[in-house]
């Protein structure tokens, strides 16, 4: 019974094109041999893409990288659509102190405000182009799942990939905005802080 590994499939593929083509006519002509020869390597370069595709650790982007990217895009609407109401109330108290006054300061106050209105604009069009760049994520989730469905997983007698290495606890704290939840809570600074 085969073994099933990689090598042991190209063997059983290499044998099998070598007796169709022997059987053509006995002996190889310089056609066919070359022929072989590329049959042979397209044989080895799928099983590379197939280890390759294997050792990719595709879990890893559909469970980890592409949902951790979308709810880091699904945050950025949120907070931009948050702070853009902050505007347009601030905005909203400017009308109310530009209406009392009179002259050319009403009209520089009002002009400044219709400008600020026009340029918060921009957190619709971001949320739709946002909501684009999520669909296509998805999109390129839901490909990935179904090619690395259509192959077995790594051997195994492959090598595991090393991960990445842990962060310390500094590249942690400075990774920026986090999501709600997923942040350092105000204690953890605090006891960090202690500590110096």
């Amino acid at each position: 019974m085969p073994d099933g590994t990689p090598a042991a499939d190209h063997a059983r593929i290499e044998d099998a094109v070598r007796s169709v083509l022997g059987s053509l006519a006995g002996d190889l002509t310089a056609t066919e041999a070359a022929l072989l020869a590329e049959l042979e390597g397209l044989g080895r370069t799928i099983a590379s893409a197939k280890q390759e595709i294997a050792r990719l650790r595709v879990d890893d982007i559909t469970e980890r990288h592409i949902p951790s990217a979308t709810d880091e895009l699904d945050a950025i609407v949120e907070h931009t659509a948050g702070a853009t109401n902050e505007i347009l109330d601030c905005c909203e108290v400017i009308e109310g102190v530009s209406a009392r006054l009179q002259g050319a300061d009403a009209e520089a106050l009002q002009g400044v405000v219709t400008r600020i209105y026009e340029a918060c604009s921009f957190q619709d069009i971001t949320g739709q182009r946002i909501g684009k760049v999520v669909a296509a994520l998805k999109a390129i989730e839901g490909r990935v799942a179904s090619v690395t469905g259509r192959f077995q997983q790594a051997p195994p007698d492959a090598p595991a990939e090393a991960g990445a290495p842990a962060p310390t606890e500094g590249q942690r704290l400075a990774e920026g905005p986090q999501l709600p939840g997923a942040g350092v809570s105000q204690a953890d600074i605090d006891r960090m802080l202690a500590e110096f």
